[in-house]
């Protein structure tokens, strides 16, 4: 009787770490062997992910396709590039 309960115990124990382990592990992620990840991709992560600079005038940080290029740096807005280069002497 007592390696019946010693068995029950041991099987509970075991059953309650693959559980914490499942829920440690994310789900359906890669590697996880519960399907394909289905999971949105972020867009901005990656090969493709555009290149950050930040503004000359304020130090905001954009993508430097959205940003103005000027003398003296990017700039996150025509005004700021304006006045940037103002003060810089190149206005």
């Amino acid at each position: 009787m007592k390696y019946l309960l010693l068995l029950l115990v041991v099987m509970g124990l075991v059953f309650l770490s693959g559980v914490r382990k499942g829920r440690a592990g994310g789900g359906n992620g890669p590697g996880s062997g519960r399907g394909p990840d289905t999971r949105p991709r972020d867009p901005h992560q990656g090969a493709e992910a555009a290149m950050m600079v930040s503004c000359a005038e304020c130090g905001t940080h954009l993508p430097q396709s959205e940003a103005f290029p000027g003398r003296g740096g990017h700039f996150c807005s025509a005004e700021h590039r304006q006045r940037h280069e103002a003060r810089q002497g190149h206005g």
